[in-house]
């Protein structure tokens, strides 16, 4: 018996260790795969001031250049993040900068890989945003490419790097089954969990051709609605994982299984709807001509503030559920040389 049980032990060993190099080589290619898309932006903001570049409809100058400004440094923050995830630096940060600043990264990319593959597969839109140049034509095609392949890119090199990151850091969070530390949902995590189930039916609702809470159904194309039913889908996910973490059933369960799910689920529900807040707050108070959102604002605003609010609460709700190893090991990060986390590191 024990025989066999060190012949398990070994082979999973060998097959972290695989994936530990993979998830090293994934978070160099996320890094240069984000790069052309940093380089681009740049160069729009460039142009646009420089009077070479037209500004994309909608804006003004100062507009386009504060979006894209925005969106450089969260390129410039999600290179660093890849960087840290397999560079000897990365494991002398603090461990919850680390977890945090990948949490919100993966929230934004690693769910909508669905959405891009079948956006691009269905020719639902042209999956980049759009500023026209001379005589009204589009942005070059190869600039489109170069977007939507850092997007993917970046999105599968963290799907790999990250775990493998998480689990050399902090290998007994991820250790075990889901039944091995189930306790039930305390009161304040079984709202979040509810308020998520509901915001993901909602938004898969509207993502099948629901109407009621839009206030104008028509002006929703297919890529919008897709991308709703991405984020209602993972939004279910979240509360799932979460009530399979908390209450550890199926007992059986590999428990990084609904731990990586679960991270992922309220990451998007936190970054995308920190995301869209700010534009669809600014549209119910200001009302600015030409713009007309498809959702009820009202609603719209509830669900995102719900969104962001649910996904905060259920993500310590996860960790803590299984047990204080990340506590522990992120004490143990500070203690100096010959601590876990830092044998573990590269």
């Amino acid at each position: 018996m024990d025989r066999w049980d060190s012949s398990e032990a070994l082979d999973s060993w060998n097959s972290w260790d695989r994936f530990d190099r993979l998830g090293r080589l994934a978070a160099y290619g996320a890094a240069a795969v984000m790069t052309p898309y940093m380089l681009i932006k740049i160069s729009w903001v460039v142009g646009a001031i420089a009077g070479v570049l037209p500004i994309g409809d909608g804006f003004g100058l100062a507009g386009w250049v504060v979006l894209n400004t925005a969106t450089i440094g969260m390129a410039g923050l999600g290179i660093a993040m890849a960087l840290a995830l397999v560079r000897p630096w990365g494991m002398r940060l603090p461990g919850p900068l680390v977890a945090g600043v990948a949490w919100v990264g993966t929230g934004f990319l690693v769910p909508v890989l669905p959405y891009a593959v079948l956006d691009s597969a269905l020719g639902l839109s042209d999956g980049a945003p759009q500023h026209r140049h001379d005589g009204g034509s589009v942005m070059p095609g190869w600039e489109a490419v170069l977007i939507q392949t850092s997007f993917v890119g970046m999105g599968l090199g963290l799907a790999i790097a990250l775990p493998a990151h998480l689990r050399r850091r902090w290998p007994e969070v991820f250790a075990g089954r889901a039944g091995d530390a189930g306790a039930g949902l305390a009161h304040r995590v079984r709202w979040a969990v509810g308020a998520g189930a509901v915001i993901g039916a909602v938004w898969v609702y509207w993502a099948l051709g629901g109407t009621a809470g839009l206030a104008h159904p028509a002006e929703r194309s297919a890529g919008e609605r897709l991308l709703t039913g991405v984020w209602g889908l993972w939004a279910l996910i979240a509360s799932a994982a979460t009530w399979t973490v908390c209450h550890g059933r199926p007992a059986r369960l590999p428990r990084w299984i609904p731990l990586t799910l679960g991270w992922l689920g309220t990451g998007s529900l936190c970054a995308w709807g920190g995301w869209k807040l700010p534009f669809i707050l600014h549209a119910a108070l200001a009302h600015p001509a030409g713009t007309s959102l498809p959702e009820n604002l009202t609603l719209a605003v509830v669900l995102h503030i719900g969104a962001v609010a649910a996904g905060a609460v259920m993500l310590p709700a996860l960790v803590r559920t299984c047990g204080s190893g990340m506590s522990r090991q992120a004490v143990d990060d500070t203690a100096g040389p010959g601590t876990p986390a830092q044998a573990a590191g590269p």
